[in-house]
């Protein structure tokens, strides 16, 4: 997917994809970026046409574990869920006071 149309797969309009990823969609885009860029550090990449190929060869790598985890669970880890649905707010019921000393 791209960044539109994953913003758009969770209804996401102007807040940031980042942070309404879940862990797991999180820990595959760090896959995808430190694979990106040490890819480009050990091809020493120049100009804008290798570091997309370096990039794609990240993303790559990113793609295949999500494959590789999707079907050992037998369902897929891409969620629509934005970060406010799965993340409790912090109930606020009783003020909590710190001791005197």
């Amino acid at each position: 997917m791209t960044t539109g149309e994953y913003k758009r797969h969770k209804g996401l309009t102007k807040q940031n994809l980042r942070d309404n990823m879940t862990n797991v969609e999180l820990a595959l885009n760090t896959i995808a970026e430190v694979a990106t860029t040490e890819i480009a550090r050990q091809r020493k990449t120049q100009g804008m046409t290798e570091s997309r190929q370096a990039a794609r060869a990240g993303g790559q790598i990113a793609k295949n574990t999500r494959d590789d985890l999707e079907r050992q669970l037998g369902r897929t880890i891409i969620s629509s869920k934005r970060a406010s649905e799965h993340i409790k707010p912090i109930e606020n019921d009783e003020q909590e006071t710190l001791p005197e000393y």
